[in-house]
């Protein structure tokens, strides 16, 4: 008979059926593989010459974007690029025989230096005496990148709400104040910016108009109230059933008069209104809205100062809400009511985007969402770069001479750090259809002459390349910051890993599905 070998380490105490993995080659090189194959996916989406996916969700719903925060739930484009190719560094690093706690003492090293070489890279600074000329810039390279050759048209759209509803100090802008609604018909031309807050669906109401007008919002349906125990009532004749309805109806008007006794000319529910409770409003000559979403229903509530209530009944002096116009007009061939505030303290402003099918206007609400929130970024630090890939090579030039005078192992981390950077440049000159090598060749002779902001020109095949900073084509500091912290951070966080332990499925076999047992 055989003797066991009895096995030693950790896999004896482990329970059968669990897999342990270690070392470079079971746990290390097998996570840099999976994180590459992400970043092959998203790596053809950056820029403006990115390539669209198609994503469908577990509800079935389609998504045709180039938004790497739509195809993944989460992060940007920058940010996965970065840290798939610091990663394919750090794997070539591995396999020469560096450990991997050399390769992240360099990343770490570098990163400190990358972002202090990005600070001396600052090519404008957003000053808000000066707003639209300055916000333009900063919003169209983010929506160029999405919606490239849309982007001066939505970039005017985006920055006129986006000053509409500016507070005095800009550091306080709020990104809640800008809404989009969608109306499906007409095309991208007839995009506009409404002042005020714009709902997709006419009043239920005879009444379309109202002027410095108390508004009383409700989460409740606006009908008869329906107890919550099952009852049953015995009913003799038809005086006892006429009277059993009127009680009901006298209640349901009662409440209503109470509304119109507090002065209130608006209501808002965020549910239903019964047929009897709109004839009460209408002899009121209330303006009845229907507000279904409840993120909608808070907005509104913030905007006119009003508290949703659960009740059905006249709302106290300060639970009621107050707004200066609320109208009804038309976009396209749709009727829509706005709520408008004429004083500056709650402003708010939306773009109703207009487009010829669902997944258009769902990729234009992507971008307009990326440029309000870069004016939200450069509102609170006003430091921009140059774009186009030209504040990489600069930064990956001078890292590349500091990896040069260190002394140590950790010139070699740093060196690939500095090669890493090049990933997004040779991106958006692959993405274009352009000789990458050739184009980072060229970038690195420009920048040695000391063209610092000269970038990959996604249009220009003959020479390749452009002054980034004089074509406006700008990048937020804070964005390019935080990309390479969360990036280096997420690198480091996946060469520290050296052991995989999976647990074993849990339950016993599956069992067999015979789904047309039925069938004779």
């Amino acid at each position: 008979m055989a003797m066991k070998i009895p096995q030693s380490g950790l896999p004896q105490m482990l329970k059968d059926g669990y897999k342990h993995m270690q070392g470079l080659d079971e746990a290390v090189y097998r996570n840099i593989a999976a994180i590459k194959e992400l970043t092959q996916i998203t790596r053809t989406s950056l820029g403006p010459n990115g390539r669209n996916k198609m994503v469908i969700n577990h509800l079935e719903k389609l998504f045709v974007t180039n938004d790497a925060a739509t195809i993944m739930g989460d992060g940007t484009n920058f940010v996965t690029v970065f840290t798939g190719e610091l990663l394919q560094q750090a794997e070539n690093l591995l396999r020469m025989g560096l450990h991997p706690s050399e390769v992240i003492a360099g990343y770490q090293v570098a990163s400190k230096k990358a972002l202090e070489l990005m600070e001396s890279a600052v090519v404008e600074t957003f000053s808000p005496s000066a707003p639209e000329a300055e916000l333009l810039k900063t919003v169209r390279s983010a929506v160029a990148s999405k919606q490239y050759g849309y982007e001066d048209l939505l970039a005017k759209l985006i920055t006129e709400a986006a000053l509409q509803v500016m507070p005095k100090n800009p550091a306080n802008f709020n990104v809640d104040s800008i809404r989009v609604v969608k109306i499906m018909g007409g095309s991208i031309h007839d995009t506009r910016v409404v002042k005020g807050m714009v709902f997709g669906r006419e009043p239920e109401s005879v009444v379309t108009k109202a002027t410095k007008a108390k508004v009383a919002i409700f989460t409740c349906p606006l009908d008869v109230q329906i107890t919550e125990t099952k009852g049953t009532v015995l009913i003799h004749n038809a005086n006892e059933m006429l009277n059993f309805s009127k009680g009901e109806e006298t209640q349901l008007e009662g409440q209503i008069k109470e509304l119109a006794d507090a002065g209130v000319k608006v209501v808002v529910t965020g549910s239903g209104v019964g047929e009897l409770a709109l004839h009460f409003l209408n002899r009121h000559d209330m303006l009845v809205v229907k507000v279904l979403s409840k993120f909608d229903l808070r907005r509104l509530c913030r905007v006119t100062g009003a508290t949703a209530l659960t009740r059905l009944g006249a709302p106290m002096a300060e639970e009621m809400g107050y707004c200066e116009i609320v109208e009804t007009v038309e976009i396209g061939s749709d009727r829509c009511t706005v709520f408008r505030q004429e004083e500056e303290a709650t402003k708010t402003a939306t773009i109703v985007i207009r487009g010829g099918t669902q997944n258009a206007i769902d990729d234009l609400e992507r971008a307009i969402d990326d440029g309000v929130n870069n004016i939200k970024a450069v509102a609170k630090d006003g430091r921009l770069l140059a774009g186009a890939g030209a504040v990489e090579i600069e930064i990956a030039r001078q890292l590349q001479t500091f990896g040069e005078k260190t002394p140590g192992l950790n010139q070699y981390a740093i060196k690939k750090f500095a090669e890493a950077l090049e990933v997004i440049p040779r991106t958006l000159a692959e993405n274009a259809g352009l000789d990458s090598t050739e184009i980072i060749s060229k970038l690195y002779a420009a920048h040695a002459e000391g063209q610092s902001t000269s970038g990959v020109d996604v249009e220009n095949e003959e020479n390749g390349l452009l002054d980034a900073k004089a074509h406006g084509i700008l990048d937020v500091y804070s964005v390019k910051q935080f990309g390479v912290k969360l990036a280096t951070h997420a690198a480091i966080t996946v060469l520290s890993v050296d052991q995989i332990i999976m647990s074993r499925p849990a339950g016993g076999p599956k069992v067999k599905e015979n789904k047309n047992w039925d069938e004779d």
